[in-house]
């Protein structure tokens, strides 16, 4: 058998896209439920989203029903620490219900600390701007695992660094809408100057929040800790399996223009203590080793390759016609066997598939069923590849379907639906799709063939 007897099959979340109760039990206001208006089609937010926050007991049997090994969730910050100092009960109680209900149901909880809504309070002192940010991490870190750690064994630090920082400070197209090139003069050697400088800021608060709350699940979690970091980041695929190929894949992906978007620049400094060129003037050896935490396994955040990418410009290799995703994401279905292969190969850890899936045009129809043939077809590919690479040795702990339940796509609002289980917004249904049950019957199987 590929896959081996105790791959984790699972399915994720994150708190503010499905949780609603914005505003309930004590929670603070985070940046996406503060400066979203006018930055979210249609108008939408998270302040409902899928209600998981009271139906999370609904949401559970559902994952129980499709055999689900795992649950990826999220802890919200601002629900747990609402204003500096101030430790929230309810919201600890509302993430120690969820998780007993997930072993009740006998599926393994997977708990990440940081997943987008950075609290108002810290935004207000700089956010990642702020020096101090990494120790409010350590803090809130130390509350969650003191609250979950008895029960919670897999452990993800922050979710997409490179988006965050990314789409938030650098694009400005996530929260909090924030751009370090809008209006700067690119030509100028004074303006790529003034960007490098805070991006290596906002990069090694990122980094240093990283490695002091490993240290921290390390120092207080109750049973044996399993801690990764959920990443993205471009990962470039060989347009031939040659030496050549490969290796051009490998050097784009990890050693070429290394920036905030790419792989190399979070995982390199975080696994094997080096630093990309442009960030290594701003992190002294006293920090670099602080960010350089021991991790149990590589947690990857992969939708396609970056080989059809057009963000930087045209790109030759776009053709007409190209199939894509309702997300307008390019499909690559080796994109999982490459990935994995090459982490591995440059990493030596075993790797998490944290995220993988796609959104697609889905709605009820008239048989009251949802049908996503598209959804399967393109989970066959993928994970077929992912099951070649298992064949080949590649050391795997799992796969995390992104997501269990359609929910608020960020600055897309809720048009685009990843979901295994298809949500009416307007009534709160569920409804398994057709993947779903297919997704099922792999996990029975332990493969896609």
């Amino acid at each position: 058998m590929s896959f081996s007897k105790d791959f984790i099959w699972g399915a994720a979340s994150a708190a503010y896209q499905v949780e609603g109760a914005y505003n309930e039990d004590g929670k603070g206001m985070g940046i996406w439920d503060a400066l979203s208006d006018g930055h979210v089609k249609h108008g939408d937010n998270g302040n409902v989203a899928c209600d998981h926050y009271h139906r999370y007991k609904e949401d559970v049997a559902l994952m129980k029903e499709m055999g689900l090994k795992a649950y990826r969730f999220s802890v919200s910050w601002p629900r747990i620490i609402p204003e500096e100092g101030v430790v929230n009960p309810k919201g600890i109680e509302f993430y120690q219900n969820l998780v007993q209900e997930l072993l009740d149901a006998g599926i393994e909880p997977m708990c990440t600390i940081f997943h987008w809504n950075l609290p108002m309070w810290i935004y207000e002192k700089g956010g990642w701007y702020c020096e101090e940010i990494s120790d409010y991490f350590a803090e809130y870190t130390k509350v969650v695992v003191e609250a979950l750690s008895d029960k919670v064994s897999y452990w993800m630090t922050v979710n997409e660094p490179a988006c965050f920082i990314g789409a938030g400070y650098i694009a400005g197209a996530h929260a909090p809408f924030e751009s370090l090139i809008k209006g700067l003069d690119m030509s100028k050697p004074e303006a790529r100057g003034q960007i490098a400088q805070k991006m290596a800021v906002l990069t090694k608060n990122t980094l240093l929040s990283h490695g002091k709350a490993v240290q921290t699940i390390r120092k207080y979690a109750v049973k044996t800790p399993q801690i990764g970091m959920a990443l993205n980041g471009n990962i470039y695929t060989p347009w031939e399996n040659t030496e050549t190929g490969v290796a051009e894949a490998k050097a784009q992906t990890f050693t070429e223009n290394p920036m905030v978007f790419n792989l190399g620049w979070w995982a390199d400094p975080m696994i094997l203590g080096t630093m990309p060129p442009a960030l290594a003037p701003f992190v002294n050896a006293e920090e670099l080793e602080m960010i350089r935490q021991p991790l149990d396994f590589f947690g990857y955040n992969c939708y396609n390759s970056n080989n059809y990418s057009e963000d930087w410009g045209s790109n030759e290799h776009v053709y007409e016609g190209q199939p894509r995703t309702a997300m307008d994401w390019p499909i690559t279905p080796d994109v999982l066997y490459w990935a994995a292969k090459f982490i591995y190969e440059r990493y030596q850890l075993p790797v998490l598939i944290t995220e993988n899936g796609m959104a697609n045009l889905d709605f009820v129809m008239s048989d009251g069923k949802v049908h996503d043939p598209q959804r399967i077809d393109f989970l066959q590919k993928y994970i077929g590849g992912l099951e070649k690479v298992a064949e080949e040795g590649v050391p795997l702990v799992g796969y995390m379907y992104w997501s269990i339940l359609d929910n608020f796509e960020w600055a897309e609002g809720y048009d685009k639906r990843f979901g295994l289980v298809h949500v009416d917004y307007q009534t709160q249904k569920r409804t398994r799709k057709d993947s779903s049950y297919w997704y099922a019957d792999v996990i029975k199987r332990n493969s896609v063939e």
